[in-house]
């Protein structure tokens, strides 16, 4: 049972910018992981807005197409191995081309935080690559809920998210990463808070 607490925005961002630290050279990199529909997204755009110059890269975008889960490869070779480089990326995975789907994965030069955020973003094999983890954490019923209705927009397909479940949950399981997290958040708060200035964290 976790334990939760409201915290500003200040004091979210101050804890992000100990845990990355700054590197010589290169932006941090912040990986937001958690179970799919828990709040990553949501969570990794609200830093990126309140961290001038941050940019986000989501792993669905890299996966597009390629892998539920086995996409560690063009991550690391398209996005992350030029940014620790120091370059701006801009990237086509693969099955971009393959699938005709247009534009690219950018991370500008002068970009001082990147946020990779997405289901084995914190995975152990990308460690030595990252400069720290959030967990966004959630309520099962609050998952299900969002998957549900994903799969009633047309998200995915029944078949579809029963094929990523299957390799989601034991892929979590395996990896337990929030005990790798410098901090977990609340991705579907139940504490009252204010959305715009505030966040839930596990205290």
């Amino acid at each position: 049972m976790r334990s939760w607490r409201v915290a500003t925005a200040d004091e979210v961002r101050t804890r992000v910018r100990r845990a990355v630290g700054e590197p010589d050279g290169r932006p941090p990199v912040l990986a937001v992981d958690g179970r799919g529909s828990s709040g990553k997204s949501t969570f990794a755009g609200r830093l990126a807005q309140l961290w001038d110059g941050a940019a986000v890269v989501h792993t669905d975008d890299i996966a597009w197409r390629h892998a539920v889960l086995d996409w560690t490869t063009l991550l690391t070779e398209g996005v992350l191995a030029p940014v620790r480089a120091g370059e701006a990326v801009s990237y086509r995975p693969p099955q971009w081309d393959v699938g005709g789907r247009p534009g690219a994965v950018e991370v500008p030069a002068d970009c001082t935080l990147l946020i990779v955020e997405g289901v084995g973003a914190g995975r152990r094999e990308l460690t030595p690559l990252l400069d720290a983890v959030v967990w966004v954490d959630a309520e099962n019923h609050d998952v299900d809920r969002r998957n549900a209705e994903r799969v009633a927009a047309g998200e995915t397909t029944p078949a579809d998210f029963a094929a990523w479940m299957a390799e989601e949950d034991p892929f979590i399981e395996a990896e337990r990463t929030w005990e790798r997290a410098a901090f977990v958040i609340a991705g579907w708060p139940a504490l009252p808070h204010d959305p715009a200035a505030e966040f839930i964290i596990c205290s």
